[in-house]
């Protein structure tokens, strides 16, 4: 696995997460949606800390800048 997510990929994807989780403590959201939404929020934190996402692999989308 190659990383193809970028630094200001990975901070998006954190800060999406973060706002799901503070959404989900402060009972903004409840219920199915909660769930649904926490799911998405773990998934973008561990495509962030791998580096790599699966869908922009499928799609040849690579945001990760590599200097030569």
């Amino acid at each position: 696995m190659k990383c193809n997510i970028g630094n200001y990929d990975k901070i998006i994807r954190y800060l999406i997460a973060a706002t799901i989780c503070i959404l989900y403590l402060t009972n903004i959201i409840t219920g199915t949606l909660s769930i649904i939404l926490l799911v998405i929020a773990a998934v973008l934190i561990l495509t962030s800390l791998f580096g790599f996402c699966g869908i922009y692999a499928i799609f040849g989308i690579n945001t990760n800048k590599v200097k030569k």
